[in-house]
């Protein structure tokens, strides 16, 4: 902002701090809040930025103890090195899901846990070898008038026990000019109370809650809305942290032309890159593949060590500026290649089905298993969990022999250690795919198959359109350790066309399928749509029958005409089942 608007706006700081009592209260306040957080401070894992393990899974909306669950079902072993959580402060009442984002006191008080359920979720999944992300609100305070999750009761402006109207920013209006430093800074985000982060009580009481999430072992955390806060600002509350080096991820939206950008706030650390995400939409929808072969710092994005990126996120997703799970193959694709590409820190949605842009999760946040109740789970879809361990042993190596036909089918290497090769195009591709790897056989870990890499480094297989072919040398052989589970069972895959509220099922004549009961039918998944996928574990030579049925979102079942389906499992792993849907 201008000198003379920053001047003026220090004067009314320090007209405010001079009022009866106030640095007394101050003060104390602090001093209070620093000593009960720093003395019950437990020994935790150092965050530096992502290292070897730098994929982050975004729970979205997750209940803590179903977020505890998933580090150690899946997360864990699937090599992720960070689960991010929803904002555990309490906030206003409410289903949708930006209650979470409205905090009304820096109690662990919210929808999707309390301070118990909190830390136990942290100690499980660093038991699990998972490090934790807190999404922290610390721009704004509730719109509103109410009472929160927690039992505070609060009204706009003033938050009893922790703010009150003479520490939020003078400007009392909607942003309305983002060409406009001041009034992206100082005035108020979607009608939300903001706080005044350049005053040193708000400072004081913002690192204050930033320090009790460290002392319950959190590794790092994801400021919210980082962009309407100064880059200073920021910078002294992060020097108030009991642990300076914890990991530091920035939401600061790029925009062209406008007057705040995301580079400002490198200075403090990580950045989100959200041009990556909005150009892997226009590329995976409108042009070539053969394009990003120069993605990133070519494209020119931010310093790539200092860069989260993304296919999705919560406010993407909806807005419609990124891909979403609703694009099928492409956004699967998308997120094969984002972990197979060496560029930025990964974040991997995880969120759940929705149908406007307030929708809540189910279930209050519970999972009780994924793909159930609507909860996606992109994060354990193999196509996506495979690819995190393929990041991880690529780690350091850069890319090399890349090949592309010109349009939406593209391969790449990285060194010695891993190779990908992604069709996107409406057809199979075939051919002999020249690499860098070791001879020998590899699993290829988006399908399961054996591949064999010959003396000179080539390999050829047949590409399903929509459909990717991932190999690395920390998966040589498709049952051993450090690729994806194949036990025995039926890797299911429909093709079915569907409108907007139906999805497709399987039952059959098996307990594990449902007993041909609809209600306990089993909900393939659409990531590669209109090809619907489902792996179930069977015990090996079981003989079965299935059907597929549709359901539509009141419930009603439409089963698939003609006989029953039936197939073998065989002795070793998974029968695999290619079937069209019978109308």
């Amino acid at each position: 902002m201008p000198p003379t608007a920053r001047a003026a706006r220090a004067a009314g700081r320090t007209a405010r701090t001079a009022r009866p009592a106030r640095t007394a209260r101050v003060l104390l306040a602090v001093a209070a809040l620093a000593g009960a957080t720093l003395t019950a401070q437990a020994p935790q894992a150092v965050a530096a930025a992502p290292g070897v393990r730098d994929v982050t899974a975004v729970l979205f909306e997750w209940r803590f103890d179903s977020v505890a669950k998933a580090c150690t079902d899946s997360l864990g072993p699937a090599g992720y090195g960070y689960v991010q959580v929803s904002p555990p402060q309490e906030h206003i009442q409410g289903g949708q899901w930006w209650t979470s984002y409205q905090p009304v006191s820096y109690k662990i008080a919210g929808r999707l846990g309390d301070r118990t359920a909190f830390k136990a979720m942290v100690d499980t999944c660093h038991a699990a070898g998972v490090k934790v992300v807190a999404d922290s609100v610390i721009n704004h305070m509730a719109a509103a008038d109410g009472t929160g999750t927690g039992g505070s009761s609060y009204t706009k402006y003033n938050y009893p026990g922790i703010y009150s109207s003479a520490d939020m920013d003078d400007c009392r209006a909607t942003i309305s000019n983002y060409q406009d430093r001041a009034n992206v800074q100082n005035c108020e985000l979607v009608q939300l109370a903001d706080l005044d982060t350049g005053e040193d009580y708000v400072r004081g009481r913002i690192a204050g809650y930033l320090n009790d999430l460290l002392s319950l072992g959190v590794d790092g955390l994801r400021i919210d809305a980082a962009k309407h806060m100064p880059a200073a600002d920021l910078a002294n509350i992060k020097s108030r942290l009991a642990n300076p080096n914890a990991y530091w991820k920035q939401e600061a939206i790029y925009g062209a032309g406008e007057a705040v950008q995301p580079t400002e706030y490198l200075g403090n650390g990580d950045v989100q890159e959200f041009r990556y995400a909005r150009d892997l939409k226009r590329v995976f929808r409108s042009e070539n593949l053969a394009n990003l072969k120069n993605f990133g710092e070519g494209w020119g994005y931010m310093p790539s060590a200092q860069s989260a990126v993304f296919v999705d996120n919560h406010d993407t997703e909806r807005g419609g500026d990124t891909l979403n799970y609703k694009d099928g193959s492409a956004y699967t694709l998308a997120s094969v290649f984002m972990l197979a590409w060496p560029y930025g820190s990964p974040d991997v949605h995880s969120g759940y089905e929705w149908s406007d842009r307030d929708a809540g999760p189910p279930n209050g946040g519970a999972v009780s298993a994924c793909y159930a109740d609507g909860w996606k789970c992109q994060h354990a879809w193999r196509e996506i969990s495979s690819m995190v361990a393929f990041r991880n042993t690529a780690r350091g190596q850069s890319v090399t022999d890349w090949w592309d036909n010109g349009g939406d089918q593209i391969a790449f290497g990285r060194g010695t250690k891993a190779y990908v090769a992604i069709n996107h195009e409406g057809s199979a591709l075939t051919r002999t795919f020249q690499t860098s790897l070791p001879a020998g056989d590899y699993c290829d870990v988006q399908s399961g198959r054996t591949v064999n890499v010959g003396s000179g480094g080539q390999f050829t297989a047949t590409i399903g359109a929509g459909s990717a072919v991932a190999l690395h040398v920390g998966a040589r052989t498709c049952t051993g350790s450090g690729t994806p589970a194949n036990p025995a069972g039926a890797a299911f895959a429909v093709t079915a066309t569907t409108v907007p509220g139906q999805n497709i099922f399987v039952t059959g004549d098996r307990a594990e399928l449902g007993a041909w009961n609809t209600a306990g039918a089993l909900k393939l998944d659409p990531a590669a749509y209109p090809v619907w996928k489902l792996d179930v574990t069977l015990p090996p030579g079981t003989v079965f029958a299935y059907k597929y049925v549709r359901k539509d979102a009141a419930g009603n079942v439409t089963w698939e005409s003609g006989a029953n389906r039936t197939a073998t499992v065989p002795a070793n792993g998974k029968v695999t089942l290619t079937d069209t849907w019978r109308s």
